[in-house]
């Protein structure tokens, strides 16, 4: 099977195509309740993302009668309603992030007796720290479409699809996005070699 492009529609999920009965809904649950649930829980905390998942799921089964493929694949529908859930949350959401860049990171004592995990995982939780402000300050728009690409692994088109918006918008944003965050992580690198 080809993937399409990021400009490509991909064609319609083969379990997608009908959602009439609780068999192919089943299979939808059991192929993205995982992942979905990995998203959320980077986004609202581990305990607010099982009820999500489970509303999700619920919203999308009540409606499953008005899901379109040809509009948008299951994987981008799903995540849209997600999505659309977690906006509830971004107080805490915001919070969350916010108190992700107060926290302080403590450095080993002693870097020769960890191996090379210890320093990768403090570098990586300093980039973190670095950078959690930038994310809390993004717009409802711009944070969705950073987060449901980096930390959901939707494609440009699926995002469009989940958030209902065209492909070039989700483009734009993530550039924009991006170019920030880069910027910021820059800034941060030539200040600490100073």
């Amino acid at each position: 099977m080809t993937e399409a492009g990021d400009g490509e529609r991909p064609p319609p999920e083969p379990d997608a195509v009908r959602l009439g009965g609780v068999e192919e809904f089943a299979g939808l649950f059991d192929t993205y309740a995982a992942p979905m649930h990995r998203y959320l829980a980077r986004r609202v905390g581990v305990d607010q993302a099982h009820d999500l998942v489970s509303e999700t799921f619920l919203i999308a089964f009540r409606r499953r009668g008005t899901y379109d493929p040809r509009t948008a694949g299951a994987k981008a529908w799903l995540y849209g309603i997600a999505t659309n859930l977690a906006r509830r949350h971004v107080r805490q959401e915001v919070r969350g992030l916010r108190a992700t860049a107060r926290a302080g990171v403590r450095e080993p004592t002693d870097l020769a007796a960890h191996d090379g995990s210890v320093a990768e995982r403090v570098d990586a939780q300093n980039l973190a720290r670095r950078i959690a402000p930038a994310i809390a300050d993004l717009n409802d728009g711009d944070r969705d479409v950073l987060l449901l690409t980096s930390w959901a692994g939707l494609t440009t088109v699926e995002v469009a699809d989940a958030l209902g918006i065209p492909v070039g918008t989700v483009r734009s944003r993530l550039h924009r996005v991006r170019r920030r965050l880069h910027a910021l992580t820059t800034a941060e690198e030539a200040y600490d070699h100073d």
